[in-house]
């Protein structure tokens, strides 16, 4: 709804109000009305006009007003103030508005209300009330205001205010007009006398404000016409005013000087007189406002009124009374302080302050004095305040010992860096600490208003005020004070330091430096307020610290706290940003007491932990009586302390400089109190000291109880969020904001950055001083002074600082050896943040202090030892990395490179006899600088340019030097042997074998690194590399010392023969890689056999690969300097007289000896030897000049090999000789003939003395005589394996020979090759012979390949060899024998069961020559020489020896089923035989008959010992092997009947042969044997035979004993069947030779047949009717049938017994006729051919005439009996010996018979039948 509506409805309610009492007003509210209907518009612009209808409108609202209806006035009032909001009140009415209003003033409150209401809206919207109409306004107001009505006077002094402020408004839109017309300026006379021209509106506001001041004064008023206004009124309208309208009252000197002349004044009289708190309350308001406002303005008076307040709240009220007479009551210092507490918070007002007043050399220190007021203030009372339990950690004592150990030593920091002011301030505070208890604390909660004191205008009285309320306002004002210096200085730091503009490429200043005042524009303001705040916080800070220092000790709320806290940080933060260094520091050190308290760190020292499980809880706890034991620890204040020191250091880190040392000391001690005494409390009290959320309550915290902000907490459960300065204060967390801090270093810039490392090391060196001392000198001294003059000079902090330090930190210096420093720990952390700056920056940033700073703390032997650990880990962080973050571009590289191995090898090598020494730490050390080495050889390695001698330095200087002797060899060159085998005590400075052998290892990994990357090196850096290589492989670990000799070595040469391409390096790289060699040549002679092999293998493997690209000269100094040197130096150990200790039971139960270790290094230097001269002989080494002499020795050394060293090294030297040889036959230049055959001439001749040395059974032996032949023996028996090399070598030297001289050596060297080769086949001391039953062993199958190369065409070689053979096959049976067992030491010990021993048979050499004997001959049957040099008498001799034992031959084979040895030989021999006795007729005289003889002699044995053989063995084999084995002995009698028989009787063989051959035909047919002798037993003589045939004395031979029959009754019947054979006529051919052969063996024909018959006949009279055997009859039955066959040659019998058969048997003498006839008669019967049976004529008769049964046996005949010879012819050539007889006729013989038969024969030759 419209305000025309409104009204419309107001006068409708009028004209019904007014209907019966006052009908005129009706009436005209009526008209009104019709005015407002007809035309609404036109009505309103009627009465602003001031139109004809004006007053027709407004009547009714007058005459409303008259009446004294009070509710027809209401709605009056209502009607007007509608039409005044309308502005249809025209201006003319306004002065009878306001009379009307007056009049009406008298009615009710609600017309009073009504009228305020109208009076505002008229004023304000009618600017032309001014002046006396403005004045009666206002006087109707202030009329009201007094009003008793609360609610009128209160809404009128609303309306006053309002209208005030709106009469100002005016003056200030009025300010805004341009241009004011001068017609409506007016000149006001102003209180200086002086007048000026003001406008209306202005004159409107002057005259109300000077009307108020005066009102105030309770002087008379020029504007209202007012007699009396409450000055508390007038005050709060002034407030009003100033507060709102300040900026205008600056701009008008008018309003300034009513200010001036009339306010101030007043005010300063109330402040003065007695004080009545609400005059006196709105008085400081106004107070404020002005100094606020207008302390530029009002200078002199601001100055009054601050010294004043500070007068005010420098009252000590401690004298005042009660009643507050006589003196200023407490709540005018309140009034004060809260005045005093806005204008500290106003940081600009204060700065100014400063400006006008203290800065002025005349004027008063209104700062100064404000803040000593201040500091007194908040310090009167410490009772009252109490102390922070907290603030002195927890678990210490609750009540220090005396005062000087007080946390709060703030005299002490004061001391050092204020003035006296200062130290007087800290004094205050020492002196009353001594009077501090269990205060209630201070906090917002309790200690300050709910409304404060200045607020509380409707009091009358001044409310009830805390004690504490004064210093909580005090702490504020500080707070604030401190907080405007940092809200100004902060952003203006800021912007310039760190905001300000950069030139292109600048890095952002993260870590800027303080502000340099000079080097800002001295005319800018903020450069003068910079300087004020330097100037206000350089003159003021002692005192602040003071106040502070005690302030944040007394027992604070959280909420104070921080902003305690907060203060100091602001001031440590300004003090620094300005470059203020004392106060910076000052507050610095407070801050790091308050954060680690002293006590605490003591504390830690003598605290133990108990002992007492922690679930045990004593009686006394259960009942409250004691508090819970906790280890000493930080509160949570404590922990908020050390972080606001954190965060200011961290603020100020780029220009703390010296500063930092101390900021050091304190995170030291934190870190100790927070971490090294941390593991002593168990989770649980971990929980408990440190609280997990902010909701905890606060004695958790601190450990103590009965503080004010405790009880607060407690009796507010649900608390607020805590602010975050309190938050995330767990230790954790903490020490993250700490490491933040060492963080934050790498944005420092140089200078800073200098500074900060210096501290640290300043710090770490005291330390580490103090407890190098602390376990010496210290732990003795009481006294401090003692303490002071104890201090070691090795400290980089003055002396003098010492005591203090202590007395600061509270450590406990002889208690207190730390297991690590923390300045090192941290100055490792900076460092590897700082890594870009530590290489790219000057040394002398970084580098030199942090290196050297570590460096002398390792090198530090009175330092603790886990400290020095401490270091070296630290300080090989930082090598390890620096070269990983290293650019390989610029000199810098090489630069940083060269340091960082300059500094390592100062921590590896050992500079002096100290540093040497093996200590534990010292090993240790050194062990972590390798290891640091290898982690930067294996990351960056391969980006070094530098620093390896430094490298290979570090690594030679971790090896132990042997020692060494010299030895002098054969050929004069100087080798390096080891003296002995056993090892020896460390060295000096190796006492610490373990720790040593670590070193070693961890040095070997970097050297292997380096080998990897050992391309890169110059030649330089490669010597060094092979000589520290060498120094490796002669150290204690084998592994090291193999892989070094073996490998890594290995890899070197390699890289330097890849450098030898350039022609240009060639000779630098020569000498290099021959240097490389004599380094490897020292370690093939090391006492470990790995090692040597290792060394041996890597120098000849190098020598192999890189031969072919050797020089000459290179390959002459390869083998003087390096080869034979090597054999000379390994013969020395190998040719060593053993201990005398050393014997079988010594040995090592497993591994080689020693010397068999020894043994296999020379082996493998031989073997290599011989793979490079095979290799290298032709292309490099025969192009030598000093070819021959090398040769010489080479050879020389080989034979000394043999023939002095242990036979294990035989085998590798002889094949090292082999194969050097061997690699002549590629020397096929003509023009290296003469050395290839001298060679070869030396190479014989070494030969042949190792075989003379065979042939004496083992070579000079080395050993000294009292050690056992045995023992001797087997170490100086040649092998088998060795002799096969002996012979390989002889091979080789014939297969060489005969490549270059195409010729077979001479009969004399194949004689002695021969020999030779029959001594080593025959060698007796082997100790590994292997079987050779089944096959040749491997020397006699060389020896047999040997033997089959040589050429036999030459003259008498075919006799030498096949001698030789016919030696070697008969060995089998000559020359076996069992293997001495080689473990025997003496004849005492009981020898090996045979069956267990090694037995040398020979048996396959038999095997294998006796058919290669045959062949030979064969080959050389017609050559003489063999013959003629009894060649063939050996074979025959050697094939007779097996066939004369036959069954007692050895085994042909042990697994297999040959041959037997005496059928081979039997066949040989027969094969033999059979060619050479036609071989003998056809050579005739060109062999001699002494030959011819031996040979048929020979021939005849072999029979003899094929037919004599023993061969009861066969007896227990089976019928059929026996069967078998008889036909193979028929071919020996078929081969006599077939083969030689038919020459047996040639003119050369001697008649004994023959006869020979006929007895052995004989004795072969003997059927059975007696057991005793009789005279029958043997066959006779010849001569016996050849006597006249007499009766026997048959009872004298007679005998009944059992005859033993023969094991192979048939072979008997073919021996007699070839007897008969060969004394018959049967064969035709070669008569004469048959008839001399049957002369000369007849006798022995007739003695077997006489013997078989005469003893039938006497043993038959002696047995009766006792049966003879079976074999005795067959034989007497076999007799009598052969005698009644045989058919002799003509004159057979009596040549037989002539005394020349030979001779008579192909041409005897006639028959003498001459003789008597029974002569004659026998003479011609014995030129018969069955002279036989004459010559047994009495025998048959006898066996005619026996009475009793003779034997009868059936027989197959194939003709009759007496036709003999037709039988005889009837066969064919082949032999008859063995053929079946007969054509199967069976016919009954018996002996009787066959002797008539007999009988008749003879009777019938005889002519008598």
């Amino acid at each position: 709804m419209s305000s025309l509506a409104f009204l419309v409805t107001e006068l409708q309610s009028l004209a019904s109000e007014s209907r019966r009492k006052h009908p005129e007003i009706r009436e005209a509210a009526e008209k009104s009305l019709v005015i407002l209907r007809s035309s609404p518009e036109q009505a309103t612009a009627a009465l602003a006009s001031d139109g004809a209808q004006s007053d027709d409108l407004l009547r009714p609202v007058f005459m409303g007003c008259a009446t004294k209806n009070a509710k027809v006035v209401a709605i009056s009032l209502g009607s007007l103030q509608r039409l005044i909001a309308l502005k249809a009140v025209p201006q003319s009415a306004v002065p009878l508005i306001i009379n009307t209003m007056s009049d009406a003033m008298s009615q009710g409150v609600d017309i009073q209300l009504r009228i305020l209401q109208t009076l505002v809206s008229l004023i304000t919207n009618f600017p032309s009330v001014h002046a006396e109409l403005l004045g009666e306004a206002l006087l109707l107001c202030f009329k009201l205001q007094d009003s008793r009505i609360a609610v009128v006077s209160s809404t009128a002094a609303a309306t006053l205010r309002q209208l005030v402020m709106f009469v100002v408004d005016k003056m200030v839109e009025e300010d805004k007009q341009d241009s004011p017309d001068p017609k409506l300026l007016e000149d006001v006379v102003l209180p200086d006398g002086t007048t000026a021209a003001l406008g209306p509106f202005a004159r409107d506001a002057y005259a109300v404000f000077e009307d108020l001041c005066l009102l105030a004064n309770s002087e008379k008023p020029h504007f209202l016409n007012l007699e009396y206004l409450h000055k508390t009124f007038a005050l709060e309208l002034i407030e009003s005013v100033l507060t709102n309208y300040h900026e205008l009252f600056r701009k008008h000197e008018q309003l300034l000087m009513l200010l001036r002349h009339h306010l101030c004044p007043m005010l300063l009289k109330s402040l003065s007189d007695r004080a009545v708190f609400p005059l006196t309350l709105r008085c400081t308001r106004v107070v404020f406002l002005l100094l606020k406002q207008f302390s530029f303005e009002l200078k002199t008076e601001a100055e009054v009124f601050l010294m004043l307040l500070i007068r005010m709240i420098s009252d000590d009220t401690d004298s005042i009374p009660t009643d507050h007479s006589g003196s200023r009551p407490v709540w005018t210092r309140i009034l004060a302080m809260e005045i005093m507490r806005g204008l500290c918070s106003d940081a600009e007002l204060i700065r100014n302050i400063w400006d006008r007043y203290d800065a002025e050399e005349s004027g008063s220190k209104v700062f100064s004095s404000l803040i000593s007021s201040l500091k007194r203030l908040v310090t009167e009372k410490p009772g009252l305040l109490g102390v922070s339990s907290q603030m002195m950690g927890v678990g210490t004592h609750s009540h220090p010992e005396s005062g000087s150990s007080y946390g709060l030593d703030v005299g002490g920091v004061a001391g050092m860096v204020a003035n006296a002011a200062a130290t007087a301030a800290s004094a205050t505070v020492s002196g009353v600490v001594g009077m501090i208890g269990a205060g209630a604390g201070l906090s917002v909660q309790t200690s300050a208003m709910k409304l404060q004191c200045i607020d509380q205008l409707d009091k009358a009285d001044s409310p009830p005020i805390p004690d504490s309320y004064v210093y909580l306002l005090g702490v504020q004002c500080i707070v604030s004070l401190c907080e405007g210096f940092a809200s100004f200085t902060g952003p203006l730091y800021t912007s310039i330091v760190v905001q300000r503009p950069r030139a292109a490429g600048d890095p952002v200043m993260r870590a800027p430096p303080a502000l340099d005042l000079a080097t800002l524009p001295p005319d800018e303001p903020a450069t003068r307020h910079l300087r004020i705040v330097r100037s206000m916080v350089d003159n003021g800070w002692p005192a602040l610290l003071a106040a502070l220092s005690f302030v944040i000790s007394t027992n604070l709320s959280d909420e104070l706290f921080v902003g305690v806290l907060t203060s100091y940080q602001a001031m440590t933060n300004v003090s620094g940003m300005l470059a203020l260094t004392t106060p910076r520091d000052a507050f610095l050190t407070s801050l790091a007491k308050f954060a680690i308290p002293s006590r605490v760190v003591a504390s830690l020292e003598s605290y133990i932990e108990p002992s007492t499980p922690r679930s045990a809880v004593s009686l006394t706890e259960n009942l409250g009586l004691t508090a819970p034991v906790q280890p000493p620890g930080l509160s949570e204040r404590n922990l908020v302390c050390l972080k606001v020191l954190v965060s200011s250091s961290l603020f100020l880190a780029g220009s703390l400089g010296g500063s930092w040392y101390s900021i050091m000391e304190a995170l030291q001690n934190a870190d100790y109190v927070l971490t090294m005494k941390g593991s002593q409390a168990s989770s649980a009290r971990r929980a408990s000291t440190f609280p997990g959320g902010p909701g905890m309550p606060s004695r958790s915290v601190s450990g103590a109880t009965g503080s004010t902000s405790d009880a607060a907490k407690s009796a507010h459960p649900s608390q607020p969020a805590r602010h975050p300065l309190l938050a995330d204060i767990d230790p954790d967390n903490v020490q993250l904001a700490i490491q933040r801090l060492f963080e934050a270093s790498k944005n420092l810039e140089d200078s800073a950055f200098q500074d900060f490392v210096n501290a640290l090391c300043k710090l770490s060196s005291e330390m580490i001083g103090m407890q190098s001392d602390a376990t010496g000198t210290l732990g003795e001294v009481e006294s401090t002074d003692e303490l002071a003059s104890s201090v070691s000079s090795a400290t980089l902090s003055p002396r003098n600082d010492l005591l203090h330090r202590r007395r600061v930190s509270g450590i406990h210096l002889p208690r207190t050896l730390r297991s690590g420093d923390f300045g090192v720990e941290r100055l490792g952390t900076v460092a590897m943040l700082n890594i870009h700056r530590l290489i790219y920056r000057d040394p002398e940033v970084a580098w030199n202090t942090t290196t050297g700073h570590l460096l002398y703390i390792i090198s530090l032997p009175s330092a603790p030892q886990a400290i020095r650990v401490q270091a070296a880990r630290v300080l090989d962080d930082i090598l390890v990395i620096v070269p990983r973050n290293l650019s390989s571009s610029g000199d810098l590289q090489a630069t940083a490179q060269r340091r960082v191995l300059d500094v390592l090898s100062k921590q590896i090598v050992p500079t002096s006899e100290a540093g040497a020494a093996g200590t534990s730490t010292n090993v240790e050390l050194r062990r972590m600088g390798l290891e640091a080495l290898h982690q930067i050889l294996q990351a960056s390695g391969h980006t070094l340019v530098v620093g390896w001698g430094s490298i290979f330095e570090m690594l030679g200087s971790i090896c132990k030097p042997p020692v060494l002797t010299r030895t002098i060899s054969s050929d004069s060159v100087s080798t390096l042997s080891l003296q002995d085998h056993r090892p020896r005590p460390l060295l000096l400075g190796y006492n610490n074998e373990r720790g040593y052998t670590a070193l070693v290892k961890i040095a070997f990994q970097s050297l292997k690194l380096v080998c990897d990357s050992v391309s890169s090196l110059s030649p330089e850096d490669l010597r060094l590399c092979i000589s520290t290589l060498g120094q490796f492989g002669r150290q204690a670990d084998t592994n090291i010392a193999l892989t070094a000799a073996e490998s890594l070595l290995w890899s070197v040469s390699d890289s330097i023969q890849s450098k030898r391409k350039d022609a240009e390096e060639e000779p630098e790289y020569n000498a290099l890689w021959l240097f490389l060699l004599l380094e490897v040549l020292g370690l093939c002679t090391d006492a470990r056999p790995e090692v040597r092999v290792g060394a041996i293998q890597t120098l000849f493997r190098a020598m192999q690969l890189y031969g072919a690209t050797l020089s000459l000269d290179t390959w002459n100094d390869c083998l003087w300097k390096i080869t034979f040197p090597l054999l000379d130096a390994i013969s020395v150990e190998t040719r060593r007289i053993p201990p005398e200790n050393v014997g079988p039971s010594l040995a090592q139960p497993s591994g080689p000896t020693p010397d068999q270790a020894w043994d296999e290094s020379k082996s493998l230097a031989l073997q290599s030897i011989g793979s490079i001269i095979k290799e290298f002989a032709v292309s490099k080494i025969m192009q030598l000049s000093t070819f021959s002499d090398a040769w010489k020795v080479f050879v020389a050394d080989i034979q000394d090999t043999v023939l002095l060293d242990r036979r294990p090294l035989s085998t590798p030297a002889l094949q090292c000789l082999d194969k050097a040889i061997g690699s002549l036959s590629e020397a096929t230049d003509e023009a290296t003939q003469p050395r290839v055959a001298e060679a070869l001439e030396c190479a014989w001749q070494a030969w042949d003395d190792i075989g003379g040395a065979v042939l004496q059974g083992g070579g000079a032996s080395h050993f000294s005589p009292r050690r056992g032949s045995d023992m001797a023996g087997s170490h100086r028996a040649f092998t088998q394996e060795s002799l096969v090399a002996f012979l390989d070598v002889v091979r080789t030297i014939r297969r060489i020979s005969r490549q270059h001289m195409r010729t077979e050596w001479s009969l004399a060297r194949l004689t002695r090759l021969m020999e030779i080769l029959k001594g080593v086949l025959t060698y007796p001391r082997s100790p590994d012979y292997r079987p050779d039953v089944d096959s040749l062993t491997p020397v006699q199958a060389s020896v047999i390949d040997i033997v089959q190369t040589i050429d036999l065409a030459e003259s008498g070689v075919p006799s030498l060899v096949m001698r030789d053979l016919a030696e070697f096959s008969s060995l089998a049976f000559l020359a076996g024998f069992h293997v001495p067992h080689p473990i025997l030491a003496s004849a005492s010990e009981t020898p090996a069961p045979t069956s267990t021993r090694k037995h040398i048979t020979y048996i396959g050499l038999s095997k294998k020559t006796m058919p290669t004997l045959v062949d030979l001959y064969m080959q050389f049957k017609d050559n003489a020489d063999i013959y003629e040099g009894g060649t063939l008498e050996a074979v025959l001799s050697a094939y007779g020896i097996p066939i004369k034992l036959k069954y007692e031959c050895p085994a042909p084979s042990r697994f297999g089923k040959d041959v037997p040895l005496w059928k081979t030989a039997t066949t040989c021999f027969l094969r033999v035989v059979t060619e050479c006795v036609t071989a003998l007729l056809r050579l005739g005289e060109a062999i001699s008959d002494t030959r011819v003889e031996a040979i048929w002699r020979q021939i005849t044995e072999g029979f003899r010992g094929g037919i004599l053989a023993d061969c009861s063995l066969a007896e227990t084999f089976s019928l059929e092997e026996q069967e078998a084995e008889e036909n193979f002995d028929l071919a020996l009698i078929s081969s006599l009947e077939i083969d030689l028989v038919p020459h047996l009787g040639g003119p050369r063989v001697p008649d004994y042969l023959v006869g020979q051959l006929a007895k052995i035909l004989h004795q072969g047919s003997q059927l059975y044997n007696f057991p005793f002798h009789t005279p029958r037993s043997s066959s006779p003589g010849l001569g016996d035979a050849r006597e006249e045939f007499e009766k026997l004395d048959l009872e004298s031979v007679g005998s009944t004993a059992t005859e033993e029959v023969v094991p192979r009754e048939r072979f008997s019947y073919w021996c007699f069947d070839l007897l008969l054979l060969i004394c018959s006529n049967v064969t035709n051919d070669q008569e004469p030779s048959r008839r001399r052969v049957a002369a000369l063996c007849l006798p022995s024909l007739l003695d077997r047949c006489k013997t078989a018959m005469v003893g039938y006949i006497a043993d038959e009279a002696l047995r009766g009717g006792l049966p003879f055997p079976r074999v005795r009859e067959d034989e007497l039955l076999y007799v009598l049938r052969k005698l009644l066959d045989l058919r002799l040659w003509t004159g057979t019998l009596w040549a037989a017994f002539s005394d020349a058969p030979s001779a008579n048997s192909t041409s005897p003498p006639a028959v003498d006729p001459n003789l008597p006839p029974s002569a004659l008669i026998a003479d011609v019967v014995k030129r018969s051919s069955v002279a036989h049976l004459f010559y047994f004529y009495p025998v048959l008769c006898e066996i005619a005439s026996i009475p009793r049964k003779t034997p009868v046996a059936w027989v197959s005949v194939a003709s009759p009996l007496v036709d003999g010879r037709d039988a005889g012819e009837s066969r064919g050539p082949q032999g008859r010996i063995g053929a079946p007889e007969g054509d199967g006729k069976v016919v009954e013989v018996d002996a009787r018979a066959l002797a008539k038969e007999c009988l008749k024969v003879l009777g019938k030759e005889m002519g008598a039948v």
